[in-house]
């Protein structure tokens, strides 16, 4: 039998998602941290900022360096064909936070931001405050944006969409080094020190990424996570996309050492869109929590009320108590 619980505004089927701290429930913060793991949130409709998210006196910022890549230079994303050959050309922007804590020569954490410049608001000021107050370490921040466009046909859609380890590889093997070059960084190897994050088709990226690399990555952080049909060309093996990740691949994989934040939104993208659509991303995404609470990951669920596709309003409430979680069984070696 299934239940539909209304929560203000919201209706979430609980048939998938077999239990809901909601802002009602004792102790349930709205910007959930240092709680038991597997627990699922709903916030919202209401908003606001999170405390971190406010420059304080007192609090050391951390140095933020930018540069642009060339397509032309790159031998793994060349440029997307229309059609057929030669490749379209593009740029890309990228840029470092290294935080005031880092001490030149020793081998720092990171996490990388998929669609990265639209976090340059966010990101640095969460993680100025969290370094300084201990509750994460001190990180170095990549924030990268894809090749541009969106969807199928892109060069966003090409590296954010493709069900494979083939964009973790390009951030290794062309990306960090040269930062660590450029600016005179040591990124750590250990995958257990290394985290990737992004929105909509960025958070499936952040989850292919340790999916298919959990040698290079194991925190994950998703907001509106594009768990849909959105692969560009198609694949025998997902030939349903990332789609396939909550239906095949999770529940039929033995447990990776993965630690996954994810949100969805009551109003996201596809949200009426019914299941044979292969594009609804609540659906989506409630089935990720549900396969994840399956198969014994350590994850956290966040159901935002009244809010669309990679609201910036959810982000600003919740980026410093998602990052506080996922860092928090962090032990520095």
């Amino acid at each position: 039998m299934k239940f539909i619980a209304h929560f203000g505004t919201a209706l979430v089927c609980l048939a998938s998602l077999p239990h809901i701290v909601t802002a009602a429930d004792t102790n349930a913060p709205a910007s959930p941290a240092r709680t038991k793991d597997n627990v699922e949130f709903i916030i919202g409709p209401n908003y606001a900022n999170s405390p971190e998210m406010t420059v304080k006196e007192g609090v050391p910022k951390g140095t933020i360096h930018q540069f642009v890549m060339d397509s032309t230079e790159s031998k793994i994303y060349s440029g997307i064909a229309k059609n057929q050959p030669p490749p379209v050309p593009y740029k890309r922007k990228v840029a470092v936070y290294v935080p005031a804590q880092y001490k030149p020569g020793t081998t720092a954490p990171f996490i990388v931001a998929q669609d990265g410049m639209g976090y340059l608001g966010t990101l640095p000021k969460v993680l100025d405050n969290l370094i300084h107050e201990k509750r994460v370490p001190a990180m170095i921040a990549i924030m990268i944006n894809s090749g541009g466009g969106d969807s199928k046909g892109s060069q966003r859609g090409l590296e954010y969409d493709t069900m494979s380890g083939l964009y973790a590889e390009f951030l290794e093997k062309e990306v960090l080094p040269r930062i660590e070059k450029d600016y005179h960084l040591k990124l750590t190897k250990d995958p257990n020190a290394r985290a990737t994050m992004g929105g909509s088709s960025g958070g499936a990226a952040a989850l292919s990424m340790a999916w298919y690399h959990p040698d290079l990555y194991r925190r994950v952080l998703t907001y509106s996570g594009t768990y849909v049909d959105q692969q560009s060309p198609k694949s025998a093996e997902t030939p349903r996309g990332a789609w396939e990740y909550h239906a095949t691949l999770i529940p039929n994989s033995e447990r990776k050492p993965l630690r996954i934040w994810l949100e969805i939104s009551e109003k996201d993208n596809g949200w009426n869109r019914d299941e044979a659509s292969l594009h609804n991303w609540v659906m989506a995404n409630q089935r990720m929590a549900a396969v994840l609470k399956d198969k014994g990951y350590p994850y956290r669920y966040v159901f935002a009320e009244a809010a669309g596709h990679t609201d910036g309003r959810v982000t600003r409430q919740t980026l410093a108590g998602a990052l506080e979680w996922l860092w928090e069984d962090y032990k520095t070696k």
